[in-house]
Order: C-alpha cells, then structure tokens, then sequence
C-alpha cells in the first residue's frame, strides 16, 4: 500500500437540519483508508454505514467536515467528478438496456475499443456467475442476478475508489461464500481500493482487511478483524463482534494473598494468581473495585471440576454445540467443538482462564485490558 486513497475528517451528516427532529446519522467521524486497501463499514441498521458510504459518492451532502480522494477535496464535487464506482444495494440497473449493456456502459468514459469492452464485460460476467444472462433485460432475471449485475458494473471499471452496499445481501449462502473469495482476489490483483458495507460479519471478516464497527453515527473502533475479537476497544464492539456474542458480567475485584478475587453474580467467585496479570493491569483493576468482565463462548471451558453452572439449552449445529446455561445469576454461553453430551437441567462445571477474560470500565465500556495485558 501506498498513502491514503480515501482520508474522512470530522465527517457530520444530519438529516433535516433546523427542523423540529433534526437527525444526526453521522458523528465526528475520521478514517483513512489506504491505496489497494479493503475496508468493510459493519454495524446494525441505523448506524451511519450507508449514510457515510453515500457521502463518500457523492449521493448526500456533507454536513461537516473533509472527504479527500487521493488528496484531492471532493466533498463538494457531484458524483460523476469523483472517480468513485458504486454498487448500490438496489442494483440500480437500466432497465432498457440488457445486462451485458449496462456492464459494459460504466466502460463508456473509458474509450475502449468494441473488443476490449467485450473481453472485460466477459471477464466481469464469468467471475460473477453471470455469463447466461447477460443478454436478458433486468425485468427479467431475478434480485440475485440483478445484484450480480450491479456488482459487476462497479468492478469492471476502473475507478479511484469502489463502493460496495451489501453486494451479496440477496445471494444464497453457498455462492456469497463462493464469490467471497474470487472478488476479493478480483480487487487484491488489480490493487483496487474498496469500501464495503455490510451488516453480515462472516462477510466483513472474509473480506475486508480492516473493520470499521459503526455505532449510532459514530465510530466505535477501526482495525483488522483479528484485533477487534481479541483486543475490543469497548464494550460494544466486544460484544457486537463475535458468534455467539461475549458473554458479560459484573464483577467486584478484591484482592488476598497475592491472588485476585473476582465476585460475581450468585456468589460465584473467580481467583486467580496476582501474577497472571501485568502488575499495572492488577492495580487498576484493584483500584475501580468493580469491572465488566467479557469471556468468549469458545474461550469457556467445560471441566471436572469447576464453577456451577446449570444447562438450559444444547444446540448441536453439525461441528459444534452451544451450551446456554444459568451462571452467576444470569446465563452464559459455551461453545464446544465436538457434540457435547449435556442435558437441559443438567449440573455442569466450568471455567474461564485469566489469559481469555476482557476487562470493561463499568461506566464507560472502554477496555481496560486483554488476556491480563493494558487494553
């Protein structure tokens, strides 16, 4: 990679402005996205994705703030002016033109010649499993197809900056894994720059090489898809990443005999050796007297011997169960690899070692620290 593509600074959109119930769908929010880097915009309906991805295009006015495309200030240039290739979650074919013409008409600024035009749009067609259709009109063929089409025309050109809004959200589970794999390699050959949104975290994770989780407008943390699962910067994103989610509890944080004392809900006590923990990360945990503690399902373990916990439910899902059961006043979910031979009402024993428990600021959410290490 090579600089920045894409720089976002102090970005704000609100919607109806000096009205009654003016909405702010974006907050303060700054990102750099470097050249021949995927970035995946993730989070839940009404986020901000969408909304920063259109502003981006060009689609809607910026309220506050700087978008710089490969330098060059673009917040207030139209659309057509940005450079930027856009596939829209609606397909946004026209329909009097068949599919190959719509793929080859994003080529039309280009100039290339007839067999170009024809080689790319085939190239396009056969990597999206589109070939079979691309004389049919889009009245014609099904939301898939048209979604495949969509995509197809952003990826053929050959643009500062590809915008992608949930490009497979209408595809059957087999080939949007299928497809995953190929337009990822698709951009990574060409060293295209893509901005994806998507709700769908398998999606995300596959890929994207950085994560954006998005959160009520605002940015709630910007890093690999490794480092969101296991170094959360809040409380949020350790619980919004991840499946099955964290799970959460609160605790109260003593100390004895060089051990550290963690009481939970239901009289449930976790201890642990005061060395399992960087010495700044004990004392500030002995200093807040009281944390949100995160433990992922796959990191609980099922034990002999251990802390009581009562199964309420065990799902075989064909390469692994999940084990939901009451724990500490609450309930828990455990996630075991093999098919696990518990019962709902059965008594189990568990266990959470230091080096897999999150620490949150009660208040807050923000991460104090990892696997025993400062966040």
């Amino acid at each position: 990679m090579s600089g920045a593509a894409l720089t976002l600074e102090g970005i704000d959109k609100v919607y109806n402005p000096g009205s009654a119930r003016p909405v702010q769908a974006v907050r303060r929010l700054n990102m750099r996205v470097d050249q021949g880097e995927i970035v995946a915009l993730l989070g839940s309906s009404g986020c901000g994705k969408t909304s920063t991805l259109r502003m981006i295009a060009g689609f809607e006015e910026v309220t506050a703030g700087t978008i710089r495309l490969q330098g060059t200030e673009v917040q207030s240039l139209p659309p057509a002016r940005r450079n930027v290739a856009m596939a829209f979650e609606g397909y946004s074919l026209y329909p009097p033109l068949t599919v190959r013409e719509n793929i080859a008409f994003a080529l039309k600024s280009a100039k290339l010649s007839r067999d170009d035009t024809q080689r790319r749009v085939d190239e396009i067609a056969h990597l999206l499993e589109i070939e079979d259709i691309l004389e049919r009109y889009p009245s014609s063929i099904s939301g898939g197809q048209q979604q495949r089409a969509s995509l197809g025309r952003a990826l053929v050109r050959d643009a500062a900056l590809h915008l992608l809004d949930e490009p497979m959200g209408q595809l059957e589970p087999q080939l949007r894994a299928l497809l995953r794999g190929r337009i990822k390699h698709h951009i990574k050959e060409r060293g295209m720059t893509a901005i994806l949104v998507t709700h769908d975290q398998a999606e995300a994770n596959a890929l994207a090489d950085r994560i954006a989780v998005m959160e009520d407008g605002e940015l709630q943390q910007f890093a690999s898809p490794a480092a969101l699962k296991d170094r959360p910067a809040n409380l949020f994103t350790g619980t919004f990443i991840g499946e099955p989610p964290m799970n959460v509890f609160t605790a109260e944080v003593r100390s004895a005999a060089g051990r550290l004392n963690l009481r939970l809900g239901g009289d449930v006590e976790l201890d642990y050796a005061a060395t399992a923990f960087d010495e700044t990360v004990y004392l500030n945990l002995l200093e807040r007297g009281r944390v949100s503690i995160g433990v992922r399902p796959h990191a609980v373990q099922l034990v002999p011997e251990g802390l009581p916990a009562s199964v309420t439910v065990n799902q075989w899902l064909g390469d692994q169960s999940h084990i939901a059961a009451d724990f500490a006043g609450g309930s828990l979910v455990a996630v075991e690899h093999r098919r696990a031979a518990v019962h709902p009402g059965e008594r189990i024993a568990i266990a959470f070692a230091a080096e897999d428990l999150h620490f949150f600021d009660v208040e807050s959410g923000v991460a104090v620290s990892h696997g025993g290490r400062s966040a």
